[in-house]
């Protein structure tokens, strides 16, 4: 019997696949794209809708289409399978796909291919909507020159509310943690980014992105607009485009007086470096980031400037400073990284310093066990060091990375 079970068990494991791999998206401009298979792309996590594992149970040969008009994002859904497991023979049904996407599949979605390929015929009509805010050329890595376009838009704007409905089905298969706002709050902004390019001599549009905003009010006149969805489709990643609209943003930010500062919601760690990159080529420029300054530590001055000139927090400024700093700083001259490293420390141990005299009253009254799991602090010296050495190499890895990208652009 146990031989029996095992060998079921085997067979059964032949249904299982990567949702990741039988997902295929298409952003499809003309009927050669949808048999092109050069166009597809696959999702990067699909663990928001089929659980940790991200598989798929109950088929063989499994593949998910999702194909997108380019320009208006008209939905076409299919799937389709070599083999579907026999629920009498193992006992065990085969996973209902359509229902467990359901919620994240473009409303209205066609399931025919033919009336898909007539929705192809609308996108020379489509144009972007909301206003022209920014535009640039970009050189791809095969040599070929692209315009991009990035547009200012909000919900209120006709037919933009059914458009953002499946335009926002993206984030949970490429963005972690994602949800959808409530798009009813006037207070979000939304910027979208398309391609622009000519097709028989007419201009046509294809979506490369998207940046969603949420203006917070700040007292008592202010408001603090906060980065909280950035998404650029994997068709038009690696050419600098997330950047772009970034500072796209800021530009709008530096005229608007009402503006305290600039935050984001949970930056992923790809965002935070693209935000760091940013931000750094700004500062950069500021008087007050200049190497020699750099060197005597974090200053008021630039706090200051940061956040009149380009409306960066402290937080981020502190960060803008400490990559900025080790850009100055000789790695092979051990006094001047000494330096650096100590003074990231000091700005790492904060947290602890404050706790210091809640620690002291409560290592009074518990035993060490219980002083961790109420404080969740290091209770000895050991630890806090082992602590600042692990945060200090985590943050120099990530500064880093971005440090390679500013010389390397």
């Amino acid at each position: 019997m146990a031989e029996l079970n095992v060998a079921k068990k085997n067979d059964l494991e032949e249904y299982r696949c990567s949702a990741n791999e039988a997902i295929s998206f298409k952003l499809v401009r003309t009927e050669d794209d949808i048999e092109n298979v050069e166009r597809v792309f696959h999702p990067e996590m699909t663990h928001q809708i089929f659980g940790d594992s991200e598989m798929i149970f109950g088929y063989k040969g499994l593949s998910i289409s999702i194909y997108y008009t380019a320009a208006n994002l008209v939905p076409y859904f299919n799937i389709s399978s070599k083999t579907v497991v026999d629920d009498k023979q193992f006992d065990v049904p085969a996973d209902d796909v359509e229902k467990l996407l359901l919620d994240d599949l473009p409303p209205g979605y066609l399931t025919c291919l033919d009336q898909f390929r007539q929705a192809l015929a609308e996108e020379a009509t489509f144009r972007p909507f909301g206003e022209l805010i920014d535009s640039y050329s970009v050189e791809t890595h095969g040599g070929i020159r692209k315009t991009f376009e990035v547009y200012f838009t909000k919900i209120e704007e006709p037919g933009f509310r059914k458009y953002h409905s499946r335009m926002q089905t993206f984030i949970k298969f490429f963005i972690d943690a994602a949800s959808y706002i409530d798009v009813d709050d006037e207070r979000w902004d939304y910027y979208l980014m398309y391609e622009k390019y000519v097709e028989s001599g007419n201009p046509k549009y294809a979506l490369a992105g998207y940046m969603t905003t949420y203006n917070f009010f700040a007292y008592p006149e202010r408001v603090r607009p906060r980065i909280s969805q950035v998404l650029v489709l994997p068709p038009f990643q690696k050419m600098g485009l997330c950047a772009r609209l970034v500072q796209t943003f800021y530009n709008l930010c530096y005229s608007r007086g009402e503006v305290l500062d600039i935050t984001v919601e949970d930056p992923s760690e790809n965002f935070q470096r693209v935000r760091d990159f940013v931000d750094c080529i700004n500062c950069g420029k500021l008087e007050s980031f200049q190497a020699d300054l750099l060197k005597g530590g974090f200053s008021r001055d630039m706090v200051q400037e940061a956040q009149e000139k380009l409306k960066l927090s402290k937080l981020q400024t502190r960060r803008v400073y400490e990559i900025l700093r080790l850009k100055a700083t000789n790695e092979n001259n051990k006094q001047m990284f000494r330096d650096f490293r100590l003074d990231v420390k000091k700005r790492l141990n904060l947290p602890y310093l404050r706790n210091r005299k809640t620690f002291k009253k409560l290592e009074r009254t518990l035993e060490p066990e219980e002083l961790s799991q109420t404080l969740g602090v290091m209770n000895n010296d050991e630890q806090r060091f082992q602590y600042l050495e692990a945060a200090f190499q985590e943050d120099l890895k990530a500064y880093r990375q971005v440090l390679e990208r500013l010389a390397r652009d």
